[in-house]
């Protein structure tokens, strides 16, 4: 969901942009112009995350399954391990591609406790070998995984090991401490813009790694050199997340989202609970605040659920093929209203069944 304001603004802007009787989307990513455009979304991001002076902030294609392959390939030689907590179908996906250009090796997978609810496993119960330890690239993980609804919510740090993170799906939404971080990637289209950018954030000095085979265009070294115009950007997608970082320096920045964030999330999650119709299978501590999964009572109520659910203008609620079931993505944009609609529904669902 993009900001309402944003697309008004984009919608305005669209064919004649900052009166030069051009689409920003018509003029060379190499103009003035839109450099000037690049170099404020650039800004705006530092100042939202307080990314310190020695990170390189890179706005590439490929979307976060892009950097599966990027982040070991430039920060990683073949010889070397990288590690996996694997945690959902994302986590589980970075694996299978960094097994091209690294040794993996995962840590830990969720796991559920006494009470059949997913949990991730404390890093004292991790499988750390200490030969594969002093042959370490990185650790991967994704704090956020949309499709499982399940997040960690505190950075996994190992002694000497560089952490990356795949924070597609919550970037933006919670104040995070950059210097923990080696990488953090993430694909644009759930709390930065539309579809087809993806923001990397990368140390400098794990920049002149790359391995030899790594194609130019997905080269971290190469696209800072270039100020990410090695080869041509996405730009609309660049304009609009420029946009949208705007937008929210204007709601208060990072910690004032974050705060909606929790609020949204704990109405959704109190009436999950509060009502026997609806299941949530994740530990609270580690639930998302951005995805919400839950499951009713009678699956043969699903199709009826999503049916009255569109009726009454709440879409994309049909969980992820793999998993089945019910998810409320809430990212930043999604107002409390939305959230206080949905539960609304599902209680007047739930109680109708009766």
């Amino acid at each position: 969901m993009l900001p309402a304001e944003v697309m008004q603004q984009a919608q305005a802007e669209f064919i004649n942009w900052q009166n030069s009787g051009s689409s920003v989307m018509e003029i060379s990513h190499r103009s003035k112009p839109f450099i000037e455009v690049a170099a404020a979304a650039e800004q705006d991001l530092r100042d939202l995350l307080a990314i310190p002076d020695n990170y390189k902030v890179l706005f590439l294609q490929g979307g976060g399954r892009g950097q599966f392959a990027s982040v070991p390939l430039n920060i990683a030689s073949p010889e070397q391990y990288s590690l996996h907590l694997q945690t959902g179908s994302w986590s589980k996906g970075a694996v299978s591609e960094a097994a091209k250009y690294t040794h993996t090796h995962v840590v830990a997978k969720d796991t559920v406790n006494a009470d059949n609810k997913r949990i991730i496993p404390d890093i004292a119960d991790w499988d750390l070998p200490e030969d594969i330890l002093g042959n370490t690239a990185f650790l991967h993980y994704c704090p956020n995984e949309t499709v499982d609804g399940v997040a960690l919510h505190t950075p996994p740090k190992l002694p000497n090991v560089e952490l990356v993170a795949d924070m597609s799906s919550n970037i933006l939404s919670a104040p995070i401490n950059i210097a923990d971080y080696g990488v953090i990637y993430a694909g644009a289209q759930k709390n930065i813009g539309p579809s087809g950018l993806a923001v990397v954030i990368v140390r400098e000095d794990l920049l002149g790694k790359a391995q030899a085979q790594t194609p130019s265009f997905i080269n971290f070294t190469l696209a800072a050199e270039h100020d990410s115009m090695y080869n041509t950007p996405p730009t609309y997608s660049w304009y609009l997340a420029g946009l949208v970082f705007k937008w929210l320096k204007a709601q208060g920045g990072v910690s004032a989202i974050h705060a909606k964030n929790l609020e949204k999330a704990q109405l959704l999650y109190s009436c999950i609970d509060e009502l026997d119709f609806y299941h949530n299978n994740v530990a609270a501590e580690f639930r998302s605040i951005m995805n919400v999964p839950f499951t009713l009572a009678n699956p043969e109520l699903d199709a009826q659920f999503l049916a009255e659910a569109e009726a009454t203008g709440l879409h994309a609620l049909k969980g992820h093929r793999s998993v089945g079931g019910m998810r409320a993505s809430i990212y930043n944009a999604m107002p409390l209203a939305g959230v206080e609609a949905l539960v609304k529904f599902m209680r007047e669902f739930a109680a109708a069944q009766d």
